[in-house]
């Protein structure tokens, strides 16, 4: 059973990665540590398998601590993984040189993580699996002293073949760089047999550049006395393909103590290394369209502005999203939408040069970065041809759907000088070019105002829309698996305007957040909410919970207790029926005034969950310090939850957590058959999404219990 060691002061992350560690294989023996002289005193007593620890520390650092623990019997050469959030390159060399086997870069990607961890077990296997053999032969040649010398050639028999049973390539090489032993996996790997390479160079083993490097770190080990830690190199195999493996050198002394050989192990990581290929590249490319992403985008831009610089030449930004993409979201659904996406993707590849990027920022906004630009009216020309582009209709299984892009433009260095500010002033390009109609473009003036008369236009709409009443609630069923009936809905606000568009909450309210109007529209919903949920008993509703979003600016500016218990008084709404759903932004402001107000609520019978649990760093203190009801698993855990092992285990986790301080548990953006089936075989209490329904007007919802009852009777 292998026992890793999680070492990293944050309990958060002391915790993520324990449960990763878990998941590595059956049977694993995980201990986590807060302090690292406390790891020190209990690893005195006890070897690890493999330690994970972060870099920076109370008391110590990461590469401190790894030179202590290299001190400690038996630990000099257990795998060692450095988690830090340095990208410079002393903080990665001095954990190196201290003694670490690899480092991780921080945010990890669970993926990667798993991936190395095994790798280094695999290896650490191999290296007691090695030393155990070796000794139980040394431990036999010392009981049998009538046979020594039969013994010794026995041992040396079964020693060969136990190496040449390690799927690693092993050899050694005496001083004067010949070739004294080789296991059958290195001959292999070499496609001759292993007696045929022995008295032979480095050279004629490993090949030129690798050989000739082999033969002076050899050199080197005979001439320090000491072995060389861990390192990765290429080697080619029969089929001319590049392989990498991780080398380790070591030098072999007589009974004198004299060094005579180096021993040299080649573990091969090709597997690790794609892993990594693969990791890198999702790390820079968006899932959807497999174009780059935001961040490889900023990482172009940049290199862009080193090469303009250099150069005196220009380059350009286009940004752009879809013009009624929301629309055609909300009414074809995002399967369809997404479908939409990697097409208008496909069109933009077809549409710039080899030398231009097209990117993905986030939803159906867009970025092109054009290289070389000699005139403005080069940039125009691009932005016409995006728009031809996108003007052909898409259609997907007989559906026809037309959409067009409103596209902002900013030049460098006459725009901007960084990738920020080229962004920005493209954003307001955009505005403008939304401004002025949609369906065009707009180059970035000095003077352009764009952002801020869009942020005028819409707080005035947005008033307005209060004024007239232009508002209107949906609600989403929460089913409870247990039963499989309908239990509660969460009230979620739309826009209608005056001509009849709805608008989804993401359009708008940011801005509202922004301009302080989200807190007269979030007192409207608190007030909508108990209103329709009072009057569903009197159309022969069973008693249903509503639950309704709270803003943290409610809290900020107004009396959120009073709030509900006005609400409350003037619906008639039994507080048992109400649930407020808490975000981040709310339990990160002021604890003490925010916890007494949901406990002054909570004695009056209201009930409280934890929006999108599990995304923000802090959701396990808000468990302990806030009185909450419910945990709602975010959506993004369940999209992946039958393909993703560490979404499965983030949502076992959150549900165990959750009944182990007796609260409920439920998941939302639940849309298959198959994720209800998992969600309910965790243990999960409640779920939410469109396989159970979309938000529906109230009308909708009511005839949709009413139907569930009927059936409930029937039966």
């Amino acid at each position: 059973m292998a026992l890793i060691c999680i070492l990293d002061d944050r309990v958060t992350n002391r915790n993520i990665f324990a449960r990763l560690a878990a998941t590595i294989e059956p049977d694993v023996d995980v201990r986590a540590f807060g302090n690292p002289l406390e790891a020190l005193a209990w690893m005195a007593d006890n070897t690890p398998d493999l330690v994970v620890t972060d870099f920076k520390m109370p008391d110590i650092d990461g590469a401190e601590f790894t030179r202590r623990f290299r001190q400690l019997a038996g630990c000099d050469d257990v795998p060692v993984v450095v988690l830090t959030v340095y990208e410079e390159r002393s903080f990665r060399l001095s954990a190196l040189e201290a003694g670490a086997t690899d480092f991780l870069q921080s945010p990890v990607d669970h993926h990667e993580f798993l991936t190395r961890a095994r790798n280094l077990l695999k290896m650490r296997r191999q290296q007691l699996l090695i030393a155990s053999r070796a000794m139980t032969l040394e431990h036999e040649l010392r009981t049998s002293e009538q046979s020594r010398a039969q013994a010794l050639r026995d041992s040396t028999e079964r020693l060969a073949q136990v190496i040449d049973t390690v799927p690693a390539m092993i050899s050694a090489a005496d001083r004067q760089g010949r070739c004294i032993f080789v296991n059958a996996h290195q001959a292999a790997v070499k496609g001759v047999e292993a007696a045929d390479l022995l008295g032979r160079t480095a050279v004629d083993l490993f090949g030129e550049e690798q050989g000739v490097r082999s033969a002076a770190l050899d050199r080197l080990i005979c001439e320090s006395g000491t072995g060389l830690p861990s390192f990765e190199e290429e080697i080619t195999g029969l089929d001319g393909e590049t392989r990498y493996v991780l080398t380790t050198k070591a030098p072999l002394r007589d009974a004198n103590g004299e060094i005579v050989a180096v021993l040299t192990t080649s573990l091969d990581i090709t597997d690790r290394r794609r892993a990594e290929r693969h990791l890198r590249h999702l790390a820079h490319h968006d899932t959807l369209t497999d174009l780059p992403n935001r961040a490889l985008l900023h990482e172009r831009v940049r290199h862009e502005i080193a090469q303009a610089r250099r150069s005196d030449r220009k380059f350009a930004l286009h940004l752009f999203d879809l013009d009624r993409f929301k629309g055609i979201n909300d009414v074809l659904g995002h399967h369809f939408g997404d479908r939409l996406l990697r097409a208008v993707a496909d069109r933009l590849r077809a549409t710039v040069r080899e030398s231009d990027t097209v990117a993905r920022l986030g939803g159906d906004e867009f970025a092109i970065l054009q290289s070389n630009v000699a005139t403005p009216e080069d940039t125009a020309e691009l932005a016409r041809r995006i728009r031809e582009a996108l003007s052909a209709p898409f259609r997907f299984d007989g559906e026809e759907v037309l959409t067009s892009a409103s596209i902002g433009i900013a030049i460098f260095p006459d725009n901007g000088f960084d990738v920020d500010d080229l962004l920005k002033n493209a954003d307001l390009a955009m505005y403008r070019a939304k401004a002025d109609g949609r369906d065009g473009f707009r180059a970035f003036a000095a003077d352009m105002d764009t952002n801020a008369r869009a942020i005028t236009v819409l707080e005035s709409d947005l008033r307005r829309a209060l004024s007239r009443n232009e508002f209107e609630l949906h609600y989403q069923p929460q089913v409870a698996l247990s039963t499989g009936q309908i239990v509660g809905a969460e009230a979620l606000i739309r826009w209608r305007r005056e001509n009849g568009d709805l608008v989804s909450p993401g359009e708008f309210l940011p801005r509202a957040e922004e301009n302080g109007l989200i807190v007269p529209i979030n007192n409207w919903v608190l007030r909508e909410a108990c209103q329709q949920a009072a009057a569903w008993s009197s159309e022969g509703l069973p008693r249903l919970r509503v639950a309704v979003n709270l803003s943290g600016m409610q809290f900020i500016k107004t009396d959120v207790e009073a709030l509900v218990l006005e609400a409350l008084e003037e619906s008639g709404l039994a507080p048992d029926r109400l649930e407020l759903e808490l975000t981040e932004t709310i339990l990160l402001q002021d604890t003490g005034a925010v916890v007494r107000q949901l406990e002054a609520l909570r004695a009056r019978g209201i009930t409280f969950s934890i929006d999108d649990f599990g995304t923000g760093y802090s959701s396990l203190a808000y468990v302990k310090h806030f009185p909450v009801d419910r945990l709602k698993i975010d959506k993004s855990f369940i999209a992946n939850l039958k393909n993703d092992a560490n979404d499965a285990a983030i949502v076992r986790a959150i549900v165990s957590l959750g009944h182990s301080l007796d609260l409920d548990v439920i998941a939302e953006g639940v849309e298959t058959a198959a994720q209800v089936a998992h969600l309910r075989s965790e243990g999960c209490d409640e779920v939410q999404g469109f396989y159970f329904g979309r938000p529906m007007r109230s009308d909708m919802f009511v005839d949709l219990v009413r139907r569930e009852m009927l059936l409930v009777r029937s039966a």
